[in-house]
Formats: C-alpha cells, structure tokens, sequence
C-alpha cells in the first residue's frame, strides 16, 4: 500500500490535510491550462491512489479565482496539429486514461469550481462524483470550438447521464459556455456557494465523507461506475455481493454496537 500524504508532483499543487488531498492546477496566470506533463502526472496519480492508505477524498480546487482552461494551446494544441495519426491516438487515450483513473481510483472525488472549467476542465468537473459551484462559473465543453468531436474523454457517455441526453448534446454540439444557474438546475452542479464560501463547503463535505465507513464508500463508487453497463438484474445481483462484503467489515460492527449503546459510530475503513 502506498502513503500519498508527501508527494511532490511537478505540475500541480498538492496537500493532504485529515485524509483529504486537496488538487491545484498551477498556471493561475493562464487560468489553469493542462499540459502534455500535466495529464500525464494527474493519470498516474489517480492510479495510485488506488493503492494509498493516507488518502480517502480528492477535493479539485480552484487558482486564481479559475478551475481549468482545458488544454494549453501552445503547449498541447499547437503540437497536436503536427502530430501524425500514431500520436494523436496516443495522446487522445492517455487523456482517456486520465478520466479512467479518476472514475477507478476508489476514492470520492469532489470539484470545486470557480470562474472557468472549459474543455477538459469540464470533463475533470464532469469526472467527479460531486461538482460544487460558485455563481460566476463558466462551464463549456468547447471541443467543436476547435474542430473537433463533443465524444472527447468520455463527455458522450457521461455527460447525458448527468443532465440528460437533449441538454447534453446541446452543449456538445454548440461548445456554448452552461452558466453556474443552468449547471444547478440540470443538476450539473449540486449547488452553488459564494466564491469566499467555496474551498470551505467542498472541505467540510470531503470531511464528512472521510469521516465515514471509508471502504465501502469505495464500493459505492465502483458500484456507481460498473452499473451504468449493467441490466436491472445484474445490477440488483451486483449489489447484494458489494453488500455482504461490507457486512463482513469492522464498520458495520461498530455501527451496530454504537447504534445498541445510542452513540455516534467511530468508522475506521475496514
């Protein structure tokens, strides 16, 4: 197993604080771009965090008052349109491979987002399992904006599932901007928070969860993920299996000696 708590990752900011990694991208005075490093340092840091015994939520925080202008254009577009196609599917999976790790990683992930979370900024925020806002963000899946697809890093098969398939394919189809307001109403976003308010609100929720029977939250999120391919029986039979393996954990004993003795259950994880 791995301890996460003192990674130095190169090209975003890093802290874990009571078993909460808190995640910035690091270029506020471009609004946050991701680069070719980038990608491929968020990737291997959410596939280890499957292993890591330190960490149990991911809060996606904003700098400078952005979230995430997508892809750098000199640093990663610039060179993409000299790329032959070998390349280009190389970098396109990678940047898939970013999202399957963040979906596989076994650990609630929460976006907090101000200000701008365009193109892959947005997929980060559609990737999570909770996306918290502030009233001036500025939400757009902008990849027809540049000439390409709206099926980038899985956006055709998770956004619809998120705000449903009309609102989704309008926004993929237009790469127009879906406004904070909008965002909460199709249920984009959980809620909206003053920008003073927000880092505090996505804190206190990742507390809570951590706070929580940790293992089987991470059997909530497999659960969450594997069942979108499975049919109405398969689902209910994959469920009643994660269940009896939660009820051979500590937890589940505790909470039923703290619920006996009228206390608040202590959860530990295992």
């Amino acid at each position: 197993m791995n301890a996460m708590a003192k990674l130095k990752p190169k090209h975003f900011l890093w802290e874990v604080e009571g078993k909460v990694a808190k995640i910035r991208l690091d270029r506020p005075e471009r609004k946050n771009p991701l680069t070719f490093d980038s990608y491929a340092e968020l990737r291997d840091t959410f596939r280890d965090l499957v292993y890591a015994e330190d960490v149990d939520a991911v809060v996606f925080l904003p700098n400078g008052g952005n979230f995430c202008s997508g892809g750098d254009v000199h640093d990663i577009i610039g060179p993409l349109v000299k790329m032959d196609m070998k390349q280009l599917l190389a970098f396109t999976r990678m940047t898939g491979d970013f999202v399957k790790a963040m979906l596989n990683c076994g650990k609630p992930i929460i976006s907090a987002v101000d200000g701008v979370a365009v193109g892959a900024g947005a997929i980060i925020a559609m990737a999570s399992d909770i996306r918290i806002a502030t009233p001036e963000a500025k939400t757009a899946f902008l990849f027809t904006r540049v000439g390409l697809a709206g099926s980038d890093m899985g956006a055709c098969a998770i956004l619809p599932r998120i705000i449903g398939q009309g609102r989704a394919a309008e926004l993929l189809y237009t790469g127009r901007t879906m406004s904070a307001t909008e965002g909460e109403r199709w249920g984009f976003y959980n809620r909206l928070v003053d920008a003073a308010a927000l880092e505090a609100d996505a804190l206190d929720m990742a507390a809570r969860i951590v706070s929580g029977p940790t293992f089987a939250h991470g059997i909530t999120k497999t659960q969450l993920n594997q069942e979108w391919s499975m049919g109405l029986d398969q689902a209910i039979e994959a469920e009643a299996q994660a269940q009896a393996i939660c009820m051979q954990t500590g937890d589940f004993e505790r909470a039923y000696k703290a619920f006996v003795a009228k206390e608040k259950p202590v959860f530990e994880g295992n």
